[in-house]
């Protein structure tokens, strides 16, 4: 089951981009279709194209491959080495580390790790050089992301299929070997990001999307163990809160996807132990039940109505939605009445299961009811004119709030679609 959703793997060269000063008000909530409609062709109009709306000129960053993977029994699902990208921060940002792990899915059968094993989400020898977005977490614009624009920052790629967090080995079904050592790419790309400045980190965020957003939930504890008391750690999980439960025929069967992960890769040195001592390992697997043992403050950034999960979890294909629910989850806005009320149910069970994160002071979320996936690493989403405002904040302001303390409290649940109008059609499923 992959994810592709990542948005920084874009082929050189890339528009010349820029955008206007992520705070203006004139943009309320109130904007309508018609005038933000207009706004964009005059944008498209413009010399450069869009030279406004998505942020600076992203930066190609070389690929950076792991040291000793072999010995150190680090490798890809294929055997290579993983690697990661590497952009040095600069000013008051040079001691502050941002690493981000990658997303795309997880693979749960021989099958069909064995085809992904033939990607760069299984073998280093498909990884390329990556553009950093202009904008986004990772962008260098300050204007578009003041907190983190001149951090240390490293995109960990990933190429093991279980959320950095398998440790065995299988055979293909050419009869070569799988090796699925996530946890030890993990360890190791951090070890070695600790030799290279890490380890003198002021401030560090480790932060992940999807599949990776589920990975910075299960390393978060561990990545703030390896640093001084006196250190600012904490974590960011993007639209990595995946749900256990039924689709709309009945099954879970998401479920089965994550029991095959759990139980093919190996993944149990990870789950929690006070959740091991009482469930399955594959309800451990679960973001509800992982954040109940999590110290280190986090930040919970998800859609209720996440369009991944919607796509994948609640009406994936083993369910046969007929045409209506096939139109419904490719777009919110084909849904009638019924299919909201589904709709609503999935996002009032992600609701329900963030409520432990109410007791935990030092943890934020930011849940909006858009159609979308992913929200970091785009710039129309995390610091936009057009971005999902919650409480008038887009999610850049809520983040940097959070993490810098400028606010003693950033826990913010949207109410259910539609009601968000700043949700605009643009966002990326």
């Amino acid at each position: 089951m992959a994810d592709t959703t990542e948005p920084l793997l874009f082929p050189a060269p890339h528009p010349k981009q820029r955008q206007p000063p992520p705070r203006s008000r004139a943009w309320g909530c109130g904007l309508t279709a018609a005038v933000l409609v207009l706004l964009l062709l005059l944008l498209a109009a413009s010399d450069p194209p869009c030279c406004r709306l998505f942020g600076a000129p992203p930066e190609p960053v070389e690929l950076t491959l792991l040291a000793g993977a072999t010995e150190k029994g680090a490798v890809c699902l294929d055997g290579t080495p993983p690697g990661y990208h590497l952009k040095r921060g600069s000013g008051d940002g040079a001691s502050k580390w941002l690493v981000h792990l990658e997303g795309g899915g997880w693979c749960s059968t021989v099958k069909d790790c064995s085809n992904r094993k033939m990607s760069a989400l299984g073998s280093s020898n498909f990884m390329k050089p990556i553009l950093f977005g202009g904008a986004g977490i990772l962008g260098s614009d300050q204007q578009l992301n003041p907190d983190f624009y001149n951090w240390n920052k490293v995109y960990v790629r990933y190429c093991d299929g279980a959320s950095f967090s398998g440790d065995t080995e299988g055979r293909a079904q050419d009869g070569s070997i799988l090796h699925f050592r996530g946890l030890h790419i993990y360890e190791a790309v951090i070890d070695e990001l600790m030799r290279k400045g890490l380890a003198n980190a002021t401030q560090a965020l480790l932060t992940g999307c999807s599949a990776g957003g589920l990975a910075t939930i299960l390393h978060c504890d561990d990545f703030s163990a390896r640093f001084p008391r006196e250190v600012s750690v904490k974590c960011l999980a993007d639209a990595g809160f995946f749900l256990d439960v039924k689709d709309i025929s009945g099954v879970r069967s998401f479920w089965s996807v994550y029991d095959g992960v759990v139980h093919l890769q190996n993944v149990r040195e990870v789950l929690p132990k006070e959740c091991l001592a009482n469930k399955e390992p594959t309800e451990c697997f679960f973001p509800a039940e992982i954040i109940k043992s999590i110290r280190t403050p986090m930040f919970i950034l998800n859609s209720g109505y996440d369009s991944w999960q919607i796509q994948n979890v609640l009406v994936p294909v083993s369910s046969s939605p007929d045409k209506s629910w096939l139109s419904c989850k490719n777009n919110i806005r084909n849904c009638n009445s019924t299919q909201i009320q589904v709709l609503d149910g999935f996002r009032n069970s992600m609701v329900n299961n963030l409520k432990v994160v109410e007791d935990k002071g030092d943890w934020g979320m930011f849940i909006d009811s858009c159609f979308t996936h992913c929200q970091t690493l785009y710039g129309i989403s995390w610091n936009s004119p057009i971005s999902p405002r919650l409480g008038n904040n887009t999610i850049a302001e809520a983040v940097g709030d959070w993490y810098s303390r400028r606010r003693q409290e950033v826990k913010q649940i949207d109410c259910e679609y539609p009601c968000n109008p700043t949700c605009s059609s643009l966002l990326p499923t």
